[in-house]
């Protein structure tokens, strides 16, 4: 009879497509599904592991197989064409705001607000507790900022600079300020993923924030506490004579004062009012240009070039020109060109219902709530492995599974905690995967040498997952106030 019943079902959704649009809606076999993402993760995986290639062909082969396999099971390529054309419209704000900080960054550095965030942090940070300093940091932006692209773009850079300079290992700080930064993000109501996870969940806002206390809370007191650790053990040795001579350099360059900071603070000030990420950072930009204009001695032209190609310097010290000589609107040709491959591949595995045929078989080891919990886990995981989309990862387990948790009379708030538990944290330590991509890029370290310092990333799905076997927090229907349910609460309840 249950049999019957999802047939049924399915008859039911395949006949409102067809009254929708007038076609048969397409769907790929068992058995085509999983030869398209088998197919993905191994090319993937061997590219990384194996080849050390990059992963725009890669990318592009596991599409064109995609394309190939779809065809053979005869899907109108007019079908593919939508596809490809919903997944580019996608990509273009998220390319602009790539590029937007590829200008910023050349404007900071000019400007001189990297370089005085890197003079003060080796004035003042001790190297045994820096790695707990650049994480705390980077969790205060990304709250005001709502954004770990913004906060890692920024602030971030400028920790890889002091790190180096503290002589401390750069995958260390890199996990570091991913760590902060994810945390961040995850908790502050301006970000996009922090909004996206109750909607999808049909939940509410702040009850979704306060149920990701309960993981993300103990996530980072764990990450801080095996920063504060590994800072004690591997925290460098900061030699005097070596510091001393790149803040002499710093200050030979730049002229450092409080004028410069002006440009962090008025993102801060911008997000904190609620301002659109995009104008935020042009606006941003600008002023930083003007002042590298007015107080470093950088013409019209020249800024208008280190915004476009780049910033190059020439301290004399070579770990220091390496991590300053950066940013423009070309340094992020390749994670621009990346996404637009990703976007519109991911769009094709979920218009063409790729994701759903393979996700559907998982639907079975939903029985209990700990298992519920840790198959949506799982499949959020799998979806960012998938797709190297973190949006995509919370949107589509999301819609999947929440019919399972109105079965168990859970509450919204469970489904959108466990969403960004797996999707949103994990999106960063996958190389090929936009965010994973970006920072990686923009930190210059690889996701696979930052990926066991990002504790909080690692930890919270985890945490999780025992969460859901224990039975904690796992909080059903009237069991505690809730501004949204999946049904009306009893009086008696």
């Amino acid at each position: 009879m249950a049999n019957e019943g999802k047939a049924e079902k399915r008859r039911e959704n395949s006949n409102a497509e067809i009254l929708k649009t007038g076609e048969q809606p397409f769907r790929p076999s068992l058995a085509a599904s999983l030869i398209i993402v088998g197919y993905l993760i191994i090319s993937m995986a061997a590219a990384i592991f194996y080849l050390d290639q990059k992963l725009h062909v890669t990318m592009l082969t596991a599409f064109g197989v995609a394309v190939l396999v779809l065809t053979i099971e005869k899907c109108p390529y007019s079908k593919v064409e939508e596809a490809i054309l919903e997944g580019s419209k996608l990509a273009v704000p998220t390319i602009l705001i790539l590029y937007s900080i590829g200008c910023l960054m050349g404007a900071w550095i000019a400007s001189g607000t990297v370089p005085m965030i890197i003079y003060w942090g080796l004035k003042l940070i001790n190297p045994s507790i820096f790695l707990v300093t650049a994480c705390l940091a980077c969790v205060i932006t990304s709250l005001a900022t709502g954004s770990s692209w913004s906060t890692i773009g920024t602030v971030g850079v400028a920790l890889i600079g002091v790190g180096m300079g503290l002589e401390i290992n750069p995958a260390m700080t890199a996990g570091a300020i991913v760590s902060g930064a994810a945390f961040g993000d995850k908790m502050s109501p301006l970000s996009d993923t922090t909004n996206v996870a109750p909607a999808v969940a049909e939940g509410d806002l702040f009850d979704h924030i306060k149920a990701m206390v309960y993981t993300a809370g103990p996530g980072i007191v764990i990450a801080l506490v095996a920063f504060f650790v590994l800072g004690m053990k591997h925290g460098g040795s900061a030699d005097t004579e070596t510091v001393s001579a790149i803040l002499a350099a710093l200050e030979s360059q730049f002229h450092l004062n409080i004028i410069t900071l002006i440009p962090p603070v008025l993102v801060i000030v911008l997000a904190v009012m609620k301002k659109p990420a995009l104008p935020t950072l042009l606006i941003s930009g600008i002023v930083a240009a003007a002042i590298a204009i007015f107080m470093q001695g950088e013409t019209l032209p020249s800024i208008a070039n280190i915004m476009e190609n780049g910033y190059v310097s020439e301290t004399g010290f070579a770990d220091i020109d390496s991590l300053l000589s950066r940013g423009g609107l070309f340094s992020m040709n390749y994670t621009s060109s990346l996404t637009i491959i990703v976007m519109v591949y991911g769009s094709l595995l979920e218009k063409l219902g790729v994701l759903e045929v393979v996700l559907e078989k998982l639907k079975v080891l939903t029985r209990t709530v700990g298992s519920l919990v840790c198959t949506t886990v799982v499949t959020a995981i799998l979806v960012n492995l998938i797709t190297a989309s973190q949006y995509m990862s919370i949107v589509l387990p999301g819609r999947m599974f929440v019919s399972e948790y109105k079965k168990k009379d859970m509450l919204p708030q469970t489904l959108s905690r466990t969403l960004e538990d797996s999707g949103t944290v994990t999106s960063l330590l996958i190389p090929w995967n936009l965010c994973g991509s970006f920072a990686s890029t923009t930190l210059g370290v690889s996701c696979i040498a930052y990926l066991p310092f990002s504790v909080f990333n690692w930890i919270v799905p985890i945490i999780a997952i025992i969460y859901g076997f224990t039975g904690k927090f796992q909080w059903k229907t009237g069991e505690i106030p809730s501004r949204k349910t999946y049904r009306p609460i009893e009086k008696s309840e």
